[in-house]
């Protein structure tokens, strides 16, 4: 199994680091630890991390502008290999630039139930309110703070006499259960057939007057009452493979792409023929730009005139 690789974002102690770089040594994780950066030279989490064997990375953010530093710390991610990026106490607010090189990659563990109590003193605030309960998200990090879409929830009750500090502790707990699951299970979604093909869908659907059906045993996309337009391919005839298939413009052109990348393309079986094309969706981080180009070209040559004018005239806005 090829595991993915994470990169995890840390200030101070670690506990959540701990708790992701344990997890990966099971055998059966589909991720590892490829770097534990930081931000504080003297966190304790570096140490823990280095007895580990996991790479580490630290400067100090002191002196040098946000999207400055930021962009020495992506220099890292990407010469470690990372893939996502786990933020873990990782005391920071990210520059722009940097969240939108890791838009959709990467994670936050937050002490609170969100959408409530987003930014600090979560649990204090939590139980001045009256809170039956406190507890941790993890979410998909965007330039909001603690705004992005929540993946996962675990509820933390509030007993009578609980401080801040003792709330603290028994959420922790809860973090360290909830976030190597949740990591586990997003690094692996790209590589579902069910996500991938929901994904799709929302690209084919978006195209003017676009419906779905099944034809030749795979969902389909086309034209209302009209031709198709795309397929979408799961071990279709045993192949062991997920793909998206669309039209190209001539057989020159499915012949140019498959020698530009033949890992990528491939000629499908009875479609083939016509001039369809194969893309690979199961080799992981799918380019969905290039996806949604390729929808699109395929759609105009089954779209009647009059469509094609409509998309043309929404694209100029």
């Amino acid at each position: 199994m090829t595991k993915a690789k994470v990169a995890v974002l840390i200030s101070g102690r670690g506990s959540n680091m701990a708790a992701l770089l344990y997890a990966a040594k099971n055998p059966t994780c589909p991720y590892e630890i490829a770097l534990v950066a930081s931000n504080n030279p003297d966190a304790p989490g570096l140490a823990l991390a280095a007895a580990e064997g996991v790479p580490t990375f630290a400067h100090s953010h002191k002196g040098m502008k946000r999207a400055e530093f930021d962009s020495l710390i992506d220099l890292e991610l990407r010469k470690a290999g990372a893939e996502y990026v786990a933020l873990a106490g990782y005391m920071r607010l990210l520059s722009p630039e940097f969240v939108a090189r890791w838009e959709g990659r990467m994670l936050n563990v937050h002490p609170s139930l969100l959408p409530r109590y987003k930014g600090l003193d979560t649990h204090q605030r939590a139980i001045d309110a009256g809170d039956s309960h406190g507890g941790c998200s993890i979410h998909i990090v965007t330039a909001d703070l603690d705004d992005g879409p929540v993946l996962a929830q675990i509820e933390v009750a509030i007993l009578p006499g609980d401080t801040a500090d003792s709330l603290a502790a028994r959420t922790l707990f809860a973090e360290h259960q909830l976030y190597p699951h949740v990591l586990a299970d997003f690094v692996t979604r790209e590589r579902s057939p069910d996500w991938l093909l929901d994904q799709v869908r929302q690209r084919a659907l978006a195209l003017p007057q676009s419906d779905e059906g099944l034809s030749h045993g795979m969902s389909s996309f086309g034209i209302e009452k009209g031709k198709k337009f795309a397929y979408f391919t799961q071990d279709h005839h045993g192949i062991g493979i997920i793909a998206l298939l669309v039209k190209t413009s001539a057989p020159e052109e499915q012949a140019m792409l498959i020698d530009s990348d033949p890992d990528l393309y491939y000629r499908p079986a009875y479609l083939g023929p016509a001039g369809w094309i194969g893309i690979r969706l199961d080799l992981g981080q799918v380019d969905w730009d290039l996806v949604e180009d390729r929808l699109q070209r395929s759609w105009r040559t089954v779209a009647p005139r009059k469509l094609t004018a409509l998309l043309d005239a929404a694209d100029q806005f």
